[in-house]
C-alpha cells in the first residue's frame, strides 16, 4: 500500500512512495502528529540520483521489520533536498557542527518543535567500522527519549542555541578590490594540481565558478597564470572519465585527482555551468577543444535532460543495470575489451582501447574501464574516431538507461538558460537559443504562474508546493539577462527586474546581507544564510551578479548599491576561501571593471551585435535593437542613434562613454576582443 509520498511530485519522496515505512512529507500536520503521539520524528534527507540512498532505501526502508519498528515508535519524515534546500541547508549545518561532516543520506532525529538531537547520514543495516547499525541507532534514540527526555532537550536546545548564536560576518565595509582578487588568484595558485588540474586533492569535483572568475580575471589584468590555470584544468576535464567522451556531459565529480573515474550521476547544474564555461573558454582562447565540448554538453543536455514541457530534469541517476540486470554503478558508461570487440571487431577494438584508455584489467570494478583520452597515442584519424564513437554511442543506447529525475528546479534551469542562450549565440546554433526560450517560458508559465512569487520546482508542468529561495531567484534572472542580452527580447529583461525587486524586498537583510528563504517564507529552526558556492553559485552570490547586470543595463541605483552591499561577502572570503566563493569572485571582476555596458544600434545577430556578445570584459552587458522601438525595450539603447544610416556601438562604464563605433574590430579592442 502506497504511503503518502504518493501524493507528491518530487521523484525522490516518489521513489519511496510504496516503502513499508509510513512516511510523512515535511508539514506541520507531521509534527502535530508527533506531538500528539510523543514520539521523536526521524527526518531523512536525499534526492533522487543519490547512490547511498537508495543503498539505505534498499537496505533498510524497505525492510518490514526496519519499518515496522520506525512506524511503532518515530513520525518518519522524508524530503528531497532539491525541493526544500534550506531544510537541508538547516539541518545538514546541525550535521556537520555535531560530527564534523555531512552528506546524504542525511538522517536526523528531531523533537515535534523541529529540534535536531541526535545525527548522522548513511546508517548501515548491521554494524560495521564502528558506525551503529540503523537498528541500533532507532534503538538507542528511543531509550534515550523513553528514559532521559530531559536530556534530550537539553541536547536540542543547546544545539538550536548554537545554531542561532552563527550569526554571518558579511565581510563588514567596502567592496571586493584589486588586493582581495590578486589574494584570491595566490590562494587559487597554491591549491592548483600543477599535474592534473583543478584544486585539491581526491575526490576532485569540476570548478565551474573559480575557472570563470580566472577567465575573468585575465581578461580585466592580463594575468597568464590565470589563464593557464583554467585552460589546463578545462582540458584536464574533458579528456578525463569524468567527461562523458561517448554521449558529452560531465560527471558530479572525480573520485580519483587523475579525473579518471567519476560518480556517474549526471546533474543539469553541473553541465549548465560547464557548458557555459567552456564556451567562455573559446571565446578568450578559440580552442577548438573548448568549443567542441560545450556544443556537446549543450547537446547532451537538450537530448538527455530536456522535458516535454521544454524545461530541464535535474539529473541522471549514477546506477542503472548491467548485464547480470544488477543495479550498479556505472553500468550504463564503462567498457570492457570484450565488449568493445563485440560492437567494432578486433582491429577497431584495439583501436578504440588504445584511444580511450580501456586496459585488460580496468580502470573501474570488475575489469571494466572508464572511457577517457589519455593523449599517448600519437597522431588520430579523426574519421576512424568519429565513426568509433558513433558505433559505441548506438551500441550504448541499448544498454538500459540511468534513471532520470524529472523534476524542474528554477534555480538550475536559469544556469542552463545561460548556458544554452550564449553558446547558441556564439556557434551559430538558434536552436540552442530557441531551447533557452522555451525553458525561459516555462518558467514564466509555470513557475511564477498566478501568483507572481517564483515556485522552486514543478513536475510534468504542474508547480510543485514548495517556495523559490534566493538562488532560484539570482539564477533565474541571470539566464533571463543572457537571453535578453542574445535575443534582443526586452521582455526578458523586465522580468529580471520583477524577480530582483523580490530579491530586495524579501531576501535583503541589513547591511547588505542576504537571506537563502523570504521575510515571509516558513520559519525554521534557523533562518538559512549561506554566502559560499559549492556546486552551484551561493543565492547570496547568484543575486549579487544578477543585480549588478541588471543596474548595468537599467542605470537602477537600488541595485547597483544591493550588488555592492552583498559583496562585501566576497572581500572577507575570497583572499581566505577562493574555492568556495568562485562565483562571488567573477562577480567581483564585473564589478572592477564597471561592468561595461554595451549599446548595439543594429540588427540582431548582426556583426556589431556578435562582437558585442563575444567580448571579453567581465560581465559586460550587451543591449542590441534597431528602429524606434529599440528603447523601450532596452533603456541602454535610449537616444543612441545609427552613425550615418549604419549599426552603430557605444561602450560605457562608470558612467563615461567612449566614441561610438561602427567598426566591428575596434568594438572588439574596446571589450578586450
Amino acid at each position: 500500500m502506497a504511503n503518502r509520498l504518493a501524493q507528491t511530485t518530487s521523484p525522490y519522496l516518489l521513489q519511496h512512495a510504496d516503502n513499508p515505512v509510513d512516511w510523512w512529507p515535511w508539514s506541520p500536520e507531521a509534527f502535530e502528529e508527533a506531538r500528539k503521539r510523543d514520539v521523536p520524528v526521524l527526518l531523512s534527507v536525499g534526492y533522487a540520483s543519490c547512490h547511498w540512498c537508495h543503498v539505505m532505501a534498499h537496505e533498510s526502508f524497505e525492510d518490514e521489520t526496519v519499518a515496522a519498528y520506525l512506524n511503532a515508535h518515530f513520525v518518519p519524515v522524508k524530503v528531497d533536498r532539491e525541493e526544500r534546500p534550506d531544510v537541508d541547508a538547516v539541518y545538514m549545518e546541525a550535521v556537520q557542527a555535531a560530527t564534523g561532516h555531512g552528506g546524504w543520506p542525511m538522517t536526523v532525529f528531531l523533537t515535534a518543535d523541529a529540534e535536531p538531537f541526535y545525527f548522522g547520514t548513511y546508517f548501515p543495516p548491521e554494524a560495521r567500522h564502528g558506525s551503529p547499525s540503523f537498528q541500533q541507532v532507532l534503538e538507542g534514540v528511543v531509550a534515550a527519549w523513553t528514559d532521559r527526555r530531559e536530556e534530550v532537550a537539553e541536547v536540542a536546545g543547546r544545539i538550536v542555541a548554537d545554531l542561532a548564536g552563527r550569526s554571518l560576518v558579511h565581510g563588514g565595509d567596502g567592496v571586493p578590490g584589486e588586493q582581495e582578487t590578486a589574494q584570491a588568484l595566490l590562494g587559487l595558485t597554491r591549491e592548483y594540481d600543477e599535474q592534473h588540474g583543478g584544486f585539491g586533492g581526491a575526490p576532485k569535483f569540476p570548478p565551474s565558478m573559480a575557472v570563470e572568475f580566472l577567465l575573468r580575471h585575465y581578461a580585466r589584468t592580463g594575468s597568464e597564470g590565470a589563464l593557464q590555470m583554467a585552460a589546463d584544468t578545462c582540458s584536464a576535464m574533458a579528456r578525463g572519465g569524468i567527461y562523458d567522451q561517448l554521449g558529452g556531459g560531465f560527471a558530479r565529480y572525480s573520485v580519483d585527482r587523475e579525473w579518471v573515474v567519476p560518480h556517474f550521476e549526471k546533474m543539469l547544474y553541473d553541465n549548465a555551468l560547464l557548458c557555459r564555461v567552456y564556451a567562455h573558454l573559446w571565446r578568450t582562447t578559440g580552442s577548438d577543444e573548448a568549443r567542441r565540448i560545450a556544443l556537446e554538453t549543450a547537446d547532451f543536455m537538450v537530448r538527455e535532460l530536456r522535458t516535454a514541457e521544454g524545461g530541464f530534469a535535474s539529473a541522471l541517476d549514477a546506477d542503472s543495470e548491467d548485464a547480470e540486470g544488477k543495479h550498479v554503478e556505472g553500468a550504463f558508461y564503462v567498457w570492457t575489451p570484450a565488449q568493445l570487440r563485440e560492437v567494432l571487431g578486433e582491429a577497431d577494438a584495439a583501436f578504440a582501447a588504445a584511444y580511450f584508455g580501456v586496459t585488460e584489467d580496468g580502470t573501474f570494478e570488475e575489469g571494466a574501464s572508464v572511457l577517457r583520452l589519455p593523449g599517448d597515442t600519437g597522431p588520430v584519424d579523426a574519421a576512424r574516431v568519429a565513426d568509433v564513437r558513433a558505433r559505441l554511442l548506438a551500441a550504448r543506447e541499448e544498454r538500459p538507461r540511468p534513471g532520470r529525475d524529472d523534476k524542474v528546479v528554477a534555480a538550475w534551469n536559469g544556469l542552463a538558460i545561460a548556458a544554452l542562450a550564449e553558446t547558441g549565440a556564439y556557434f551559430d546554433r538558434p536552436d540552442l537559443v530557441e531551447r533557452a526560450t522555451e525553458a525561459a517560458d516555462l518558467l514564466v508559465r509555470v513557475h511564477l504562474g498566478e501568483v507572481a512569487r517564483l515556485t522552486r520546482t514543478s513536475k510534468d508542468g504542474r508547480a510543485g508546493d514548495n517556495a523559490g529561495v534566493l538562488e532560484d531567484y539570482g539564477d533565474v534572472a541571470e539566464g533571463f539577462l543572457a537571453l535578453a542580452a542574445v535575443t534582443g527580447e526586452g521582455a526578458w529583461l523586465e522580468f529580471a527586474g520583477f524577480l530582483l525587486d523580490i530579491v530586495l524586498e524579501q531576501f535583503t537583510g541589513e547591511g547588505g546581507q542576504l537571506y537563502d528563504t523570504a521575510h515571509d517564507a516558513e520559519q525554521l529552526i534557523r533562518r538559512p544564510q549561506d554566502p559560499t558556492d559549492s556546486a552551484t553559485p551561493s543565492g547570496w552570490t547568484a543575486a549579487a551578479g544578477a543585480l549588478l547586470s541588471y543596474a548595468a543595463y537599467t542605470g537602477s541605483e537600488a541595485h547597483r548599491a544591493a550588488a555592492e552591499g552583498a559583496l562585501g561577502v566576497v572581500k572577507a572570503l575570497g583572499p581566505r576561501v577562493p574555492r568556495f566563493v568562485g562565483w562571488g569572485l567573477a562577480v567581483a571582476e564585473a564589478l572592477l571593471d564597471g561592468p561595461r555596458e554595451v549599446a548595439v544600434a543594429g540588427p540582431l545577430g548582426g556583426e556589431l551585435h556578435r562582437t558585442a556578445l563575444l567580448g571579453r570584459a567581465p560581465g559586460a552587458v550587451v543591449a542590441a535593437g534597431e528602429g524606434p522601438g529599440a528603447g523601450a525595450e532596452f533603456p541602454l539603447l535610449v537616444d543612441r542613434p545609427q552613425m550615418g544610416g549604419e549599426p552603430t556601438a557605444y561602450v560605457c562604464r562608470h558612467f563615461v562613454c567612449d566614441a561610438p563605433t561602427t567598426d566591428a574590430g575596434e568594438l572588439a579592442a574596446k571589450l578586450g576582443g
